[in-house]
């Protein structure tokens, strides 16, 4: 299968670089896109299996047009993966905060970029036989989470989950394999407008591993980050 990958970047050599290696594969169609506006307009055209990203271009940088992407009914579930020259952890967690899936610094090397497209890819895409889900049924594996029913099943067995800590394992495994920071998880359980401390997420995190017995591991503490359900 061939995925088709569009590469955003202002430096020509940039892009150049990465079209060339990525081709090189054999299972990458590359599209490239100069500016943010471009890269915007391509996503829709060409409904591209990922994009890479760069965030400091003028006009409109990466942040603004992974704003745009997922806020679009056919681009918001196109993965992307940012590159920066900046060594900023904020910028990290802004960036995976507007739902990207991973982030590379520059200067790059084409074979960490070939490897991170490839696992991204992989999990996005190769992993969808293994999750099934839909705006009320979600199933991992042996686990599975009922909104309707409000019911949780491990082994087809049924393990009591209160209302908050079903929440949080259901958003969890909704965005499987992407980190959630605690603020994220917090506007998203308890609401933007009350005020709950972070260590409240801990809490409720601790607990849901408690009761998911052999699948506790999935949940991973990201340090200095937040939370993510590993996607395997």
């Amino acid at each position: 299968m061939i995925f088709k990958v569009l590469v955003v970047d202002d430096e020509k050599d940039i892009v150049d670089l990465l079209k060339y290696n990525l081709e090189k594969e054999k299972d990458f169609e590359v599209i490239t896109a100069g500016d943010g506006k471009s890269a915007l307009a391509l996503a829709v055209t060409e409904k591209p299996d990922l994009i890479i990203l760069d965030i400091m271009m003028p006009e409109l940088n990466g942040f603004d047009v992974c704003k745009k992407l997922k806020s679009g009914v056919i681009t918001s579930k196109i993965p992307v993966i940012f590159l920066t020259a900046k060594e900023n952890e904020i910028d990290e967690i802004i960036g995976l905060e507007l739902g990207a899936d991973d982030y590379i610094q520059k200067p790059i090397s084409p074979r960490k970029v070939i490897a991170r497209v490839k696992s991204v890819i992989r999990r996005v895409y190769a992993e969808k036989e293994k999750t099934v889900k839909t705006d009320e049924y979600i199933k991992f594996k042996n686990l599975e989470v009922d909104s309707i029913a409000h019911c949780v099943k491990i082994d087809n067995e049924d393990v009591f989950f209160p209302k908050k800590e079903f929440q949080l394992l259901r958003f969890l495994l909704s965005n499987r394999g992407k980190v959630l920071s605690r603020e994220i998880l917090l506007n998203e359980i308890w609401g933007e407008n009350i005020f709950v401390v972070d260590r409240t997420i801990d809490v409720h995190v601790a607990k849901v591993r408690e009761k998911l017995g052999v699948y506790s591991d999935y949940i991973e503490t990201i340090k200095g980050l937040g939370y993510r359900f590993h996607a395997d």
